[in-house]
């Protein structure tokens, strides 16, 4: 009787064994040129987690609108004040420039901003259009913020 169940213990091992050994490969029986068995689903209940995170409530907001310029680029300047100003003053006359308006808004220090940057928090003042930046970015004329 010992030897029996023994030998019904050791029947029940191998059994065991072989039925959890993995069958044929995907790869042996397409050389067979049988099809390939489905995928095994592991987590029969739950979504995969990139799925699920992928998912969204609501679609994502609109970009801020691009400002538009008719004058050419628009700028990021340091400083944004008028011709009455005592800095923007002295650097008028240093260049030579006559204004006749001392209202006229000023961009001092100002460089072109690009399209991936308007919007962006590149830069710290308002961007702004200019009338006339033609002296390398040291002052722009007739700076209107950007729209």
């Amino acid at each position: 009787m010992r030897s029996t169940l023994i030998c019904f213990v050791l029947a029940l091992i191998v059994t065991t064994v072989l039925a959890a050994t993995p069958g044929e490969s995907n790869a042996r029986r397409m050389a067979r040129g049988l099809p390939p068995r489905a995928p095994r689903r592991l987590y029969r209940n739950e979504l995969p987690s990139g799925v699920a995170a992928a998912k969204r409530a609501s679609p994502s907001g609109s970009p801020p609108p691009t400002p538009l310029c008719s004058t050419g680029a628009v700028q990021c300047c340091n400083r944004i004040t008028t011709a009455r100003d005592g800095t923007a003053g002295l650097i008028l006359s240093l260049l030579g420039i006559v204004v006749k308006d001392l209202n006229l808004p000023l961009g001092i220090t100002c460089i072109p901003l690009s399209d991936n940057d308007v919007g962006s928090g590149t830069c710290s003042t308002t961007p702004v259009c200019c009338a006339d930046n033609s002296f390398n970015g040291i002052i722009a004329l007739g700076c209107v913020p950007g729209v």
